[in-house]
């Protein structure tokens, strides 16, 4: 963990500090008993670890609140993160827009922006995202003293290590160094994430898996996603491609999908994949995904057979999860849950029917996010790698 102490340099942070400042961030505010008890320290080892960073301004001692011993003791002073010490951007990149937010070291947000894309190429990804970092950097708040790391979001195959972006389908790109880019158009310290894995970092450190020994965030939209935490721990896989439930063949006649492969969850259930199918039963070749939605509420049978068949195959990839993993809850979320009146019995239906065993007990919880959410989890990858580097 390398924390800047407000000079030239930087403080080197012992693994115990580390841990301290971790678990603070995550579950806090905490009392030093507290904290001694969760990470299996003595009580002047937490002291001993907490200095430095009350020192550099990243921990605040609270007012007292509590006696440490039974009527007896000095009161304890919980230990809090002081969430304006520093401050992140994170940009969520889709095929035709970028979404960006600034968040505190609490991952809360403190402002947003949109820009269009012209086009989704390379260049002018790059250039808007410049343009989207000064606009949130130089806004009211006067955050660019305080702010040193971007976290980008984009879907695909993504080299965490390298920053490079190896595959993007929806963007059409291949082998894109985009930490390299976006290090020379900001002048940040850059951390590229595969989207639906910096959501499920998000949650995992400040929304609904906090604490969770496992769990797995499903996402449908564009594409169907999931990211997994196990023993704590987010799995990225030797490839980096851990979780990719969207590529699991469930129908092996079923329409190709992008990948190659054929009757993926994702080349039947995905939006593109949805719309391209109420297309060719309506005869319709303009018809988008909301007019479908709007068909398939109004009691068309052709259409609202599309949704279940996408619903049925979203069950039965989470059901795989459920059968691998063994998570203690999964969450569904993503764009596509605006569809979810259409496909929620359905997703039970293909769930019930493929879970293995008490597997079928794994609770299911609905958490639609906005893009902004999505923005955040590039945030919270950038946090990530401030404290655990």
């Amino acid at each position: 963990m390398f924390l800047a102490t407000g000079t030239p340099g930087t403080l080197t942070v012992t693994p115990a500090a580390t841990a301290v400042f971790t678990a603070v961030l995550t579950e806090g505010p905490l009392s030093r008993v507290s904290l001694a008890r969760r990470l299996g320290l003595s009580s002047a080892a937490v002291t001993k670890a907490a200095r430095p960073l009350i020192e550099t301004g990243y921990l605040r001692e609270l007012a007292a609140t509590e006696r440490t011993g039974l009527g007896a003791g000095r009161p304890a002073s919980p230990l809090a993160v002081r969430a304006d010490r520093e401050f992140f951007v994170g940009v969520k990149i889709t095929a035709d827009e970028l979404i960006g937010v600034l968040c505190d070291l609490r991952a809360e947000i403190r402002t947003s922006a949109h820009r269009p894309l012209a086009a989704p190429d390379v260049e002018a990804v790059v250039t808007a995202l410049g343009e989207l970092v000064d606009e949130l950097l130089d806004g009211p708040g006067g955050y660019r003293d305080r702010t040193r790391r971007l976290g980008l979001a984009i879907s695909g195959d993504v080299d965490r290590t390298t920053g490079l972006v190896r595959y993007s389908p929806f963007l059409q790109w291949r082998d894109v160094p985009l930490m390299e880019h976006a290090v020379k158009i900001t002048g940040l310290t850059v951390t590229v994430e595969n989207d639906v894995k910096a959501l499920t970092t998000a949650e995992h450190w400040f929304g609904e898996g906090v604490g969770a020994e496992s769990f797995a965030l499903v996402t449908v939209g564009t594409g169907i996603g999931c990211g997994l935490v196990v023993n704590g721990q987010l799995v990225s896989g030797s490839h980096g491609v851990a979780g990719e439930i969207g590529h699991i063949s469930i129908d092996a006649t079923g329409p190709r999908c992008h990948c190659g492969g054929r009757g993926c969850v994702e080349a039947i259930a995905g939006s593109h994949a949805i719309v391209r199918q109420a297309r060719d039963r309506s005869g319709r070749p303009e018809l988008t995904i909301d007019e479908a939605m709007a068909l398939a509420r109004g009691g068309d049978e052709q259409i609202g057979a599309v949704f279940a068949r996408g619903g049925n195959a979203i069950g039965s990839g989470i059901a795989a999860v459920a059968n691998l993993v063994g998570p203690a809850r999964i969450v569904v979320s993503g764009e596509g849950l605006a569809a979810y009146d259409l496909f929620e019995t359905h997703i039970r239906a293909g769930f019930e029917r493929q879970a293995f065993g008490a597997a079928v007990d794994c609770p299911l919880s609905i958490r639609p996010l906005p893009f902004e959410e999505w923005a955040r989890g590039a945030a919270a990858v950038s946090i990530q790698s401030l404290v655990v580097s």
